[in-house]
């Protein structure tokens, strides 16, 4: 395999190059590192290029662009810059395979060059999908390239899947979530929440973003149009419970009655590992689940009052159009406002409603109804925050 890596740096990628640099010492599985992409880590991506050797590096930041090949004027390396950067190196053509783990709507755009140059996706940015929608799943159909699912829990339902006769066999897909730091917490006590505490997710280590939605529960939101999409059912045929032990990653019920689960300790490695090997699986350094050290796995509904980042995504996803676009664009904005305090914790979904309100739906969006949903989205909450 020949890997193009969006978001080396972040949580996913760094990880990503963990299990290749482990299936390189195997040997049964070799992965050449082509690309290598950032947002603007300069340092940790220098170190990431002297260690694997990419043929090109992107970063979406013009100037850390500049600064990196300043660094690495000793290498003989491809320095590529901006959006226009990123998409060239989804693309790259000395990769056969994209993995895709850059956070946020950024994530579309490049996703979509990986799929025109009919690349293997592994697919870890979940904006891709929500916001993109039937525009990626129509373009990916007519391109043939498969979308291998990272996320642990779209990967644990597509793991399920393997062997199913048919999606007419399948009756419902149920998502599990951990509900995050806050879990059994009353709407009135989120108000005071700090950002330190919204950061301490206590089952996975992610990027912020995805540990502060994972706290809102719009993570879950999100991993539920996602999931629509990519198993292309309704969204009454998806459902999310709370499962604190983050042990059962998701699970699938038949027709039948019959009910299967992936199960596995919470480390996002097993999933980059399967989409990366798939439809192989190559012998691990990684510890298995040991079942008799296992506490009791217990599950629950999810509090939608409490928390209705969730209740507004399962809306949406029902909703369509462009509605996506803007829950996600109005949440990303929101969470970045959270992040430097300039809002408090509870106003994340209030400020999500208020642009799910004021902006009208396009109800088949082309690609720039898209990107004009998540701007307007962005903008409205940068009104009503007054920022």
């Amino acid at each position: 395999m020949r890997l193009s890596l969006l978001g080396s740096t972040g949580s996913i990628g760094t990880q990503a190059l963990e299990v290749a640099e482990q299936l390189n010492r195997t040997g049964t599985f070799p992965v050449e590192i082509a690309v290598l992409a950032a947002r603007s880590n300069v340092q940790l991506l220098e170190q990431q290029a002297r260690r694997f050797s990419p043929q090109a590096v992107a970063l979406f930041d013009p100037a850390a662009a500049r600064d990196f090949r300043q660094r690495t004027r000793d290498l003989d390396i491809t320095v590529l810059e901006g959006p226009e950067g990123l998409c060239e190196a989804a693309a790259w053509e000395g990769a056969d395979t994209t993995l895709n783990a850059v956070v946020g709507m950024v994530g579309l755009r490049p996703t979509m060059a990986a799929i025109k140059a009919k690349k293997t996706l592994a697919l870890a940015n979940k904006e891709t999908l929500v916001a993109g929608g039937s525009l990626v799943i129509e373009a990916a159909r007519q391109n043939g390239v498969k979308i291998l699912p990272v996320d642990s829990e779209h990967s644990a339902i597509f793991q399920c899947l393997q062997g199913s006769p048919g999606e007419r066999a399948v009756k419902r897909l149920i998502l599990t979530a951990s509900g995050g730091p806050f879990f059994g917490w009353e709407k009135e006590r989120l108000q005071a929440v700090t950002p330190k505490q919204a950061l301490c997710h206590p089952n996975w280590d992610m990027g912020a973003k995805i540990t502060i939605d994972c706290a809102t529960l719009m993570n879950k939101g999100l991993e539920f149009i996602e999931a629509m999409r990519l198993f292309c059912v309704t969204a009454d045929e998806v459902e999310v419970v709370i499962h604190r032990q983050s042990i059962i990653h998701s699970m699938v019920e038949f027709r039948d009655g019959a009910v299967l689960a992936q199960m596995g300790t919470p480390d996002m490695r097993l999933p980059i590992r399967y989409a990366l090997t798939y439809p192989e699986r190559m012998q691990s350094e990684l510890p298995g689940l040991d079942l008799l050290a296992c506490p009791p796995l217990t599950f629950a509904p999810p509090d939608l009052e409490a928390f209705p980042c969730l209740k507004m995504a399962m809306e949406c996803a029902r909703i369509g159009g462009t509605s996506c676009a803007v829950l996600n664009g109005a949440n990303e904005a929101a969470v970045e406002l959270f992040r430097r305090e300039e809002i408090a914790f509870g106003r994340i979904p209030e400020l999500v409603e208020r642009a799910l309100d004021a902006i009208p739906v396009v109800s088949a969006p082309g690609m720039e109804d898209i990107l004009e949903a998540d701007r307007q989205a962005r903008a409205c909450v940068r009104r009503a925050a007054g920022s």
